[in-house]
């Protein structure tokens, strides 16, 4: 709900431009210049030009003035000198008055007669090889291009900009091009990328010494902080921010700019409404009338809407319904004037909290509704799954709101099929990009796209490797905290070039939206998917109140849970009750627990008894072991588990599964059988190298291991996954097996064509979790060869993604590889997306940093029941788990419970066809029963 600053091109329009501004006797001069040189002109001529230069300057006066009135007079003004400039051919002349007609255009006319303006602005500017001029033009553009939801578009016209800035060597233009940059991430709810872009142009800015261009990054760095919860730091921005723009207009008088002035505007709106935040109603009142005023003076129809649209919320705040509902639909009615689709969403959805505050429940679904049909519209034009991503993150509340109407309305209408309604709207809330991503088989997302923009996109990776090897040597030799600052930072700026490269290719793929677009299941479609013998357990949490839907092949029950404050305290404390050593040992304290939140998560035992459940959790859920629930717990007996009872899977969504199965359905199995990496060597001191090779120091600087730790760039051997290789090979005939050990299990192997010969693949090695930058999580192989030189051992996210794996199964036998950042919506983001996108019909991943020996115990017993018993995964999982746990030094949860099986539970037979059911019931254990947010 605060004001970003989009304005900064207007500041710095060109050398010509910013003197216009400063006088008309300069101008005329600089567009006599600008004339055709040496020609002869007659007396009609000499009347036109000067009649074109009298409407020209006429135009600029009345635009200083800077009122709505003014604006009116000079855009009429400057249309009249057009034409004449065009009559007389003088593109020249044409290319200056079309500068200053767009401008004033974007403030009276409809978006897309704003947009053609500065296309023929473009294209003049081209003609005149003019390169200021067309960076200018690209700019704003740009800016049009995003206030319409053509995000892809937006971002290459800036990147277009920024190459033509660069060019010219006009710094200011630099920081223009990187503030709209950092804006567009920001709306797009990336605010690292965000936050990286502002600070770029704000250094820029202050070396400089633009106090304009400061006070608009500041502004626009506020927003971030303030959206990182950090509101001590926002205000402080937007205070400084405002202090420059004040000053500024006091210095030049009369000759401040539109563009200072309504800065300001931005600077009071935002300021207001951290105001709100304090309580301070009254002052924040105070100010968005204020800036109301000025954005009406100005003519300024996005700015208006914004204030109306945040004092709408403040009366709302207040309890006066009537007053807000007034603010909110004349917002509405500027938004759906300027184009603005993402701004009229948000409008929408405040006048849907408005309508159900006030019992119009009928009116608040109607707007609602209409909110989240902009937002999937607007998510589609976005080229690049990771904004895809962020983008909707930044849009849950509007279906959790959505979510909590329809099960209200089921309260109320039980037999009326709401909570069907609600159930789909959670699936399409739920791991879109994801969905997005297995729909794009590997191999079709190159079709169409042009060889200049794929070879550039591998250099990248090859670089991003390259940087990685350079990491390592840096760890291996003379550490330097200077030179690992600098790989960090041009990793990242690689990673930059990176995202925006993948949103080029994925733009340019003609069959791209068909392939990547796949709509979220309804009820029926979901029903379709399960058996007689599986439940759907979806869940949704809240602030208020959480959601529980249960889901069967011709049935649906809801549950009302606690809300996510509730069970996110419960479940920290519940993990960390056999997660942290000294609570392992008070083995009723875990118990109990896991006992309390299995009441709280499954409130109806008798509707899940004898059932498989397929578990789509939310949120913290994410981080929760179901298996460890306890669902009994008789006095001097030990406790029965969720996964005593059940065999469990989770998945990112049921519409997923869907995407899985049609993925997956013609295949032919693989025809070899397993592929393991495991025992890889890590660091120099590795006892396999041998006495002869120089071996790094045993005993690091404390500060300095934990740094190598954190960079993922230094590891312990992991002796027990020796062990857990060679266990596994012994269950599969050599012929059909492939064991990769130590120096062996490199990350070249991986990528070698056999890899899509072998139906299971088995990872026994350390696992990265990079919540900052996902795409750098990954597998950790051999980072040394037998000579004891470095290689490149890190198999990253977006390595992954290049696979072609059509595996049955992958199983990552490495810590919390099930993990990942946590975005809203979409779930963990790990390395199960990518593993599922390289052709992994089911992926095995763990929760937690998991003790090496109970791990190759598991995985032992997991592979013994899938070839032996012939169980299908899940059921061979949960006998592993069940094993496990028998021994009393494994009996903990934390030994046994941190690995989950997400994707396919139908059976496997060994032709390596599908079917539905489970093992003979002789091999099952007794106990196995079945910018500007306002």
């Amino acid at each position: 709900m605060v004001m970003a600053v989009r304005f900064l091109f207007n500041l710095a329009f060109a050398a010509v431009a910013t003197a216009c501004l400063l006088g008309g006797t300069e101008w005329r001069q600089i567009s006599s210049a600008q004339s055709s040189p040496g020609a002869i002109l007659d007396g009609e001529n000499k009347t036109t030009i000067a009649t074109a230069q009298q409407y020209f300057n006429q135009g600029l006066k009345h635009y200083q003035q800077g009122s709505l009135t003014d604006f009116q007079v000079a855009q009429s003004s400057w249309e009249q000198a057009l034409a004449l400039w065009r009559q007389e051919n003088n593109l020249p002349q044409v290319a200056v008055t079309l500068n200053f007609l767009c401008l004033v255009q974007r403030q009276l006319a409809p978006p897309a007669v704003a947009l053609a303006c500065y296309q023929e602005l473009l294209t003049a500017a081209q003609t005149l090889e003019d390169t200021q001029t067309e960076a200018n033009s690209l700019v704003a553009i740009a800016q049009l291009q995003l206030q319409q939801g053509s995000y892809q578009e937006a971002f290459e016209s800036l990147e277009k900009s920024l190459a033509l800035w660069q060019e010219a060597n006009f710094k200011t233009g630099e920081v223009i091009s990187q503030n709209e940059l950092g804006q567009m991430y920001f709306i797009l709810g990336a605010t690292a990328q965000a936050e990286y872009f502002y600070n770029k142009a704000l250094e820029q800015a202050q070396s400089l010494g633009n106090r304009g261009n400061i006070a608009g990054i500041e502004h626009n760095l506020a927003q971030v902080k303030f959206t990182s919860g950090d509101i001590k730091g926002a205000l402080a921005l937007e205070e400084s921010a405002f202090q420059h723009w004040q000053s500024l207009i006091n210095d030049l008088g009369d000759r401040a700019t539109p563009d200072l002035v309504r800065g300001q505007a931005a600077g009071l709106n935002n300021l207001a409404f951290m105001q709100v935040q304090n309580q301070q109603l009254n002052t924040a009142k105070e100010n968005y009338q204020k800036a109301l005023i000025i954005w009406q003076q100005l003519g300024d129809k996005n700015g208006e809407a914004s204030s109306l649209n945040n004092l709408g919320y403040l009366a709302f705040l207040q309890g006066d319904l009537p007053t807000a509902l007034d603010y909110y639909q004349r917002a509405l009615t500027l938004r759906q004037t300027t184009g603005d689709r993402l701004k009229e969403s948000l409008t929408r959805y405040w006048l849907a909290v408005a309508w159900k505050q006030q019992g119009e429940v009928e009116q608040a679904m109607a707007e609602i509704e209409k909110a989240i049909y902009l937002v999937e519209n607007l998510r589609q034009a976005i080229g690049n799954d990771d904004l895809r991503t962020s983008f909707l993150a930044s849009k849950q509340d509007y279906y959790q709101f959505y979510i909590d109407l329809l099960m209200e309305q089921h309260q109320r209408e039980p037999n009326q099929g709401w909570d069907g309604k609600a159930l789909v709207a959670s699936e399409s809330a739920k791991a879109r990009s994801l969905l997005d991503i297995l729909a794009q088989t590997p191999g079709k997302i190159t079709k169409g796209i042009s060889s200049q923009l794929l070879n550039e996109k591998e250099t990248i990776e090859r670089q991003l490797n390259t940087l990685q090897e350079n990491k390592i040597k840096l760890y291996s030799s003379n550490y330097d905290p200077q030179k690992q600052a600098e790989l960090d930072q041009t990793i990242t700026d690689l990673l930059q070039r990176y995202d925006r490269i993948l949103g080029q290719i994925e733009r340019q793929n003609p069959d791209y939206s068909a392939l990547t677009r796949p709509q979220p299941l309804n009820l029926p479609q979901i029903q379709a998917l399960l058996d007689d013998e599986t439940l759907l357990l979806e869940y949704a949490l809240g602030r208020k109140r959480s959601y529980l839907w249960v889901v069967g092949q011709s049935s649906l029950r809801s549950y009302v849970l606690p809300k996510a404050d509730q069970l996110d305290e419960a479940i920290k404390s519940f993990r960390q009750s056999f997660l942290e050593p000294t609570q392992r040992i008070r083995r009723p304290l875990a118990v109990s627990q896991g006992a309390q939140l299995y009441g709280q998560l499954i409130p109806d035992p008798a509707v899940i008894a004898g059932k498989r459940l397929l578990i789509v959790p939310d949120g913290v859920l994410q981080y929760l072991p179901f298996g460890a629930l306890v669902t009994d717990n008789p006095p001097n007996q030990p406790p029965t588990y969720l996964v005593d009872r059940h065999e469990l899977l989770t998945m990112p969504s049921a519409s997923t599964l869907g995407i899985l199965r049609q993925n997956t359905a013609q295949r032919e199995p693989a025809p070899n059988l397993l592929a393991v990496f495991a025992d890889p060597v890590f660091t120099a001191s590795d006892e396999r190298l041998g006495p002869a090779i120089a071996r790094r120091p045993e005993n690091l600087p404390v500060d300095l291991e934990l740094s190598a730790r954190d960079a993922g760039v230094y590891f312990d051997r992991l002796p027990y996954t020796e062990q857990e290789a060679e266990q596994l090979i012994a269950l599969f005939p050599p012929e059909a097996s492939l064991n990769e050990l130590g120096f062996e299990a490199t990350r070249a192997r991986v990528f070698a064509d056999t890899m899509e010969q072998y139906r299971f693949i088995h990872f026994a090695t350390h696992g990265i979790l990079n919540s900052k930058n996902p795409q750098l999580s990954g597998l950790v192989l051999s980072l040394l060869n037998p000579s004891g030189e470095p290689i490149n051992g890190f198999v990253r996210l977006y390595d992954i993604f290049n696979l072609n794996l059509p595996a049955d199964l992958v199983v990552l036998s490495a810590c919390q590889t099930g993990l990942g950042q946590e975005v809203r919506g979409e779930g963990l983001i790990g390395l199960t997306r990518g593993f599922m996108y390289a052709g992994a019909a089911r992926v095995v991943v763990s929760l937690w940093s998991v003790d090496d020996e109970a791990t190759a115990r598991l995985m032992t017993e997991f592979y013994r029941g899938l070839l032996q018993q012939q169980m299908a995964p899940a059921a061979a999982l949960q006998w592993a788990q069940q094993k496990l746990k028998e021994d009393p030094r494994f009996a903990s949860p934390y030994y046994w419970a941190g690995f989950t099986l997400q994707g396919e539970w139908q059976n496997l037979h060994p032709s390596g066809q599908l079917a539905k059911g489970t093992s003979p019931a002789s091999s099952v254990p007794t106990k196995i029963i079945g910018t500007s947010l306002n």
